[in-house]
């Protein structure tokens, strides 16, 4: 195994000619999609990675200049492709690494045959004409806490994030791989993920695109998901599911992982 493969816990489970690449989002890391691989280890071959930065990564590696931008990511995730020699993969991302899936399509397009967005949002502040959800005063005191005392906003942020009581699975496991990042580096992810705008960059997305979005969810409101399909540069679907927040494979297996698995295996019909 190389340092890239190392570096990220890259693994490759199942069998079959197609790649599925699953990335997680801010403060999970590759067991966030436990409910899903089952589903597709009989037919794909399965590629999960841990973004730097996840608990679960060596914080030595983290490099805060590099992931002050999406970009970093996005090459990263170039890097897993080339180092596996992986031609071509059904990409499924999970809130930032729904972005950065796009980041790194416009950049590659050929290594991209479909992706699969899950919670998705190119921008989470509000601006002219622009409904992310948030409002900078919001996003200030988000960051405040975050640094005031880690541990507790980990507390309060995890039930509102997956939209459950204290005492659910979803946001225990949540608030674990949460805790599992080291306060400073969590800070700086968690400001790369609320700050970002890559509303300009979605025109140059061709890839056909298939994007997942519940229909409760904290972080990205419904309408976002309309906003991608109609600003994307490609062919791309939507489809709402009546699920409760921004970690529905977690807290809805039962209901989000079937609406993956067909979205992973069926294209989008002309």
């Amino acid at each position: 195994m190389g340092i890239v493969e190392e570096a990220h816990n890259v693994k490759v489970l199942g069998r079959g000619q197609e790649f599925v690449v699953l990335a997680h989002g801010f403060g999970t890391d590759q067991s966030v999609w436990k409910h899903l691989v089952p589903h597709l280890v009989e037919d794909y071959r399965v590629l999960l990675y841990d973004n730097m930065g996840a608990g679960t990564t060596n914080p030595d590696y983290f490099d805060f200049e590099r992931y002050a931008t999406i970009d970093g990511y996005a090459y990263d995730l170039l890097a897993i492709l080339e180092a596996l020699q992986v031609q071509s993969c059904i990409f499924v991302g999970h809130s930032l690494s729904a972005m950065v899936g796009l980041v790194a399509s416009v950049v590659r397009p050929d290594l991209f045959s479909k992706i699969v967005t899950l919670s998705a949002s190119p921008r989470f502040l509000n601006d002219e004409d622009y409904y992310g959800g948030l409002e900078q005063h919001e996003l200030d005191q988000l960051f405040v806490a975050i640094e005031a005392n880690y541990q507790a906003w980990c507390s309060g942020f995890a039930p509102l994030a997956v939209g459950g009581d204290l005492d659910s699975v979803a946001v225990q496991e949540f608030s674990r791989t949460l805790f599992n990042m080291r306060p400073d580096i969590a800070f700086s992810v968690g400001k790369t993920v609320f700050e970002f705008d890559t509303r300009q960059l979605l025109k140059h997305v061709t890839v056909p695109c298939h994007i997942i979005q519940s229909a409760k969810d904290m972080a990205v409101p419904v309408v976002i998901s309309e906003y991608l399909h109609q600003n994307l540069g490609g062919k791309s679907v939507v489809e709402v599911v009546s699920t409760e927040g921004h970690l529905p494979q977690l807290s809805a297996p039962d209901i989000v992982i079937p609406v993956l698995v067909r979205h992973i295996r069926h294209d989008i019909a002309e």
